[in-house]
């Protein structure tokens, strides 16, 4: 599945990017850093649950704080970016992704927990990102949910089954070693592996990116 053409839907290069209440926080931070360094339209939404792990795992990001606070704050943290940044609520039914008028070119969910991916699965809207989630499907916008959980339950890999066939792209979070952790401008382990991960959903969004080389590339 494609994006839609600049040309063809003004808000194609709008991204929906929502985080739930699953570990693995830096993968959704690191996203939002490269999406907006790809010069795209971010829509941001957080789960009151994301908003617990994040301040865990990362006590430095804003993420806790109410939309307008944390909008000021992220957007200073990346105002060197060339993309745009928006954050709405989890209950802002008027904010554009909860609408089929106006969906974005694309909508990521990262990390995906097992509760909001059984929620999508069974078409539920009880909120901003399952709503923009159902939107997405119903749109034929790639859905991109990158789960973290293990092990897996039946009921998840049903669930999976279920979105995949719907049209969702499952990435779940497993990153390859082949390039020994170290990717341009991440030496670190951890921070190569995040990359890995990261580069994979640009792919799917059709993003240009240089976090890492590209297999067979370089020999």
């Amino acid at each position: 599945m494609k994006l839609p053409s600049p040309a063809a839907a003004p808000g194609s290069r709008t991204v929906c990017l929502a985080l739930t209440g699953a570990s693995g926080m830096a993968y959704g931070a690191r996203l939002l850093e490269c999406l907006l360094a790809a010069a795209c339209r971010v829509w941001l939404i957080s789960s009151p649950t994301a908003q617990i792990v994040a301040a865990q795992e990362m006590p430095d990001w804003p993420l806790s704080l109410p939309p307008d606070e944390a909008r000021e704050q992220l957007r200073a943290r990346y105002a060197a970016l060339p993309g745009t940044l928006e954050i709405f609520g989890h209950q802002d039914w008027f904010a554009p992704p909860a609408s089929g008028s106006s969906p974005p070119g694309a909508m990521v969910v990262c990390p995906c927990s097992m509760g909001t991916l059984a929620a999508i699965a069974q078409g539920l809207s009880d909120n901003l990102i399952e709503r923009a989630a159902d939107v997405a499907l119903k749109e034929r916008r790639p859905l991109i949910l990158v789960p973290r959980e293990t092990p897996l339950s039946t009921l998840h890999l049903e669930n999976m089954l279920r979105l995949s066939r719907a049209g969702a792209t499952i990435l779940p979070p497993s990153p390859g070693f082949y390039h020994h952790g170290k990717t341009p401008g991440a030496e670190l382990r951890v921070a190569g592996l995040i990359d890995f991960i990261v580069a994979r959903i640009l792919d799917h969004l059709q993003i240009e990116h240089a976090l890492l080389q590209r297999w067979g590339e370089g020999k």
